[in-house]
């Protein structure tokens, strides 16, 4: 018996000695992510401490927070950061509601169903400078747009919807909108067919109608992946630069210039390193901020 108790318990060592693993298997994972993610971050922040310059002769000097206090008194930078909030907020809140509408329709029994589930992902198979650049067709003074609006009985004086300093901040935020429908619309098809079918059916037998039934049965599996799409979101257009840079360059006048195409400006334009990496500093801290004060609202509505 004794023997039998003691060859099981060399069983179960056994068992947890080939179970072990050694930290030292991840080292390979880890290095390109050390190389290619965390140094250049560490990097960029120590660059924002400096005065590096384009053409300066020798290494750039630590400054301390001189660059800070430039972007502080720099009208061109709260301008940017306007631009930028006005962008950010407006993309994200357009996009999610037509994306959850498109969703809704796609999640409905139609037919052709898998056409139209196709054609509502394709703008995302397009890259943003292609997507850029057809919408300036469609924005030019004789283009789609003025053509279609001219055709219904609209005048609309061959505008350059992308030269006008009223009207460039709103076509760029529809553009906004299209280009990034598609994977917002992909994750909330997900969750709501994750929705179980019987919980639906349940409160149609009761008497819900559909705003009901979405309100009482489909907002509640869906909050939580709607949350983290549009916090994503958030982050992915209050940091984007391609899409704009190729339709406006930030003009005209700054209308549509955001932080991000700031920085650019400042680091490779002007040749203010410092600076730039300064602005990038800035709007990582900023955005943290703002999606960390959104998380907790959200999780504090969520308990009660």
């Amino acid at each position: 018996m004794s023997q039998t108790v003691q060859a099981g318990r060399l069983g179960r060592v056994r068992d947890r000695e080939v179970t072990v693993v050694s930290p030292w298997i991840v080292v390979p994972a880890l290095l390109p992510v050390i190389v290619f993610s965390v140094y250049p971050l560490l990097q960029g922040i120590y660059l924002g401490f400096t005065d590096a310059q384009s053409g300066a002769v020798g290494s750039a000097e630590f400054n301390g927070l001189d660059n800070y206090l430039q972007l502080l008194h720099s009208p061109h930078f709260w301008d940017s950061f306007r631009v930028g909030a006005v962008w950010g907020f407006g993309v994200t809140v357009l996009q999610f509601f037509a994306s959850l509408g498109l969703a809704l329709l796609l999640n409905a029994d139609l037919r052709f169903r898998w056409l139209a589930r196709t054609l509502a992902i394709a703008p995302w198979a397009m890259p943003p400078v292609v997507v850029g650049y057809t919408w300036r067709l469609v924005y030019a003074e004789n283009g789609l747009l003025n053509s279609t609006l001219s055709a219904v009985g609209i005048d609309t004086g061959n505008t350059g919807w992308l030269s006008s300093d009223f009207w460039a901040l709103p076509a760029v935020i529809v553009v906004g909108v299209w280009a990034g429908m598609p994977q917002t619309t992909v994750v909330l098809l997900a969750g709501l067919q994750s929705v179980p079918h019987e919980l639906k059916e349940a409160a149609m037998l009761d008497g819900a109608g559909p705003l009901r039934v979405f309100a009482a049965v489909t907002w509640p599996h869906l909050r939580a992946i709607a949350l983290a799409i549009a916090t994503l979101d958030f982050i992915w257009i209050f940091n984007s630069f391609g899409l704009v840079y190729v339709l406006t360059a930030g003009g005209p006048g700054g209308s549509t210039r955001l932080p991000m195409l700031f920085a650019y400006s400042e680091a490779f334009t002007y040749g203010n390193y410092g600076v730039g990496a300064a602005i990038g500093n800035v709007l990582t801290i900023i955005t943290a901020v703002v999606v960390i004060a959104f998380l907790a609202l959200s999780f504090r509505g969520d308990k009660r």
